[in-house]
């Protein structure tokens, strides 16, 4: 069986037909791809925002949760508070920044709380190296009398524990109010 030419050019033609449909056809595909990936970028970008709300409004609502019987926990405990000032913000001599969440104070006294929503072990000790630094960064109390004290609503294993062997107040936000969780007798470190 002999082809003609005439047949193999119109099968060159046929081909030359499917393989454009297909290039079409990925072409397609690549842009419902790429519009795709663009929803989700979008999507992710939404996420995160909304995340970062939910997280902060979050945090607010913690420290002030703690804020709001801070004065009364602590002269219950013999440190008579004046007043509070919530989240304390400067810049540190090295260039970088500092944040302490409630500082609570009297003049001869300050107690520096850091506030979280889960205490982990990492969190008590970075903490202590803020409080090592802070006479260095805020200078106003360097002749202060500094105590320390994290509030949280759950601990992980340990964590709790590792607060009151580094001299620092344990404050449990619980319910609608806060309780401080060292024993009466305990005696906090000073920086």
């Amino acid at each position: 069986m002999s082809v003609t030419y005439e047949e193999i050019l119109g099968l060159f033609r046929e081909n030359d037909l499917q393989i454009k449909e297909l290039v079409r056809s990925q072409q397609d595909t690549d842009r419902k791809f790429q519009d795709t990936d663009r929803k989700f970028q979008d999507t992710d970008r939404k996420l995160n925002q909304l995340e970062k709300l939910f997280t902060s409004q979050w945090g607010k609502l913690m420290e002030s949760l703690i804020e709001g019987d801070l004065v009364a926990l602590l002269r219950d405990r013999g440190i008579l508070i004046a007043d509070t000032t919530m989240r304390l913000k400067g810049k540190c001599p090295d260039g970088g920044n500092y944040e302490f969440d409630i500082i609570a104070h009297n003049g001869a006294e300050v107690v520096v709380v850091e506030v979280k929503t889960t205490l982990r072990p990492q969190d008590v000790k970075d903490f202590i190296e803020r409080l090592n630094q802070l006479k260095g960064w805020i200078p106003r109390y360097a002749h202060n009398q500094i105590y320390g004290a994290m509030a949280w609503l759950t601990a992980d294993a340990g964590a709790e524990q590792m607060l009151e062997k580094r001299g620092l107040f344990s404050i449990r936000a619980t319910g609608n109010s806060a309780s401080i969780q060292n024993p009466t007798e305990f005696i906090p470190h000073q920086w």
